[in-house]
């Protein structure tokens, strides 16, 4: 009786958190690459400094939000250096960086809330 209990509280934990498919996981990734590229731009980029703030922001709370459902440290960071690297030294797009924000808006729960909660505590 006791290992079906534990089965069962097993099974509704895990189905509490979400999951994350491959393609959002890809997406979450890219973004995370595009507002990298977006803190490390050079001086004299058409770029507010409060837009590095929620760049760096978006990218803890994705980061948070991906181990909160169960993607492990190691995946995550693996795939989000894929994608700095692909992006390092890229011009600002606003474009995509605003698909990014419609991203994390659409995808993590209170997603937009956290990121500007998070901003406001990186200085």
């Amino acid at each position: 009786m006791k290992k079906i209990i534990l089965l069962l509280y097993f099974l509704i934990f895990n189905s509490a958190y979400a999951e994350m498919s491959n393609n959002d996981k890809s997406k979450a990734w890219e973004c995370s690459g595009i507002y990298m590229a977006n803190y490390f731009l050079p001086s004299g980029e058409e770029f507010e400094y409060s837009m590095k703030e929620k760049s760096m922001a978006s990218v803890k709370v994705m980061k948070t939000y991906a181990l909160e459902i169960g993607i492990s440290e190691k995946e995550w960071d693996d795939g989000v250096n894929k994608a700095v690297d692909k992006y390092y030294g890229s011009k600002y797009d606003k474009v995509k960086t605003e698909e990014c924000h419609s991203f994390i808006a659409n995808t993590i729960p209170d997603g937009a809330e956290r990121v500007n909660k998070v901003a406001q505590t990186l200085y």
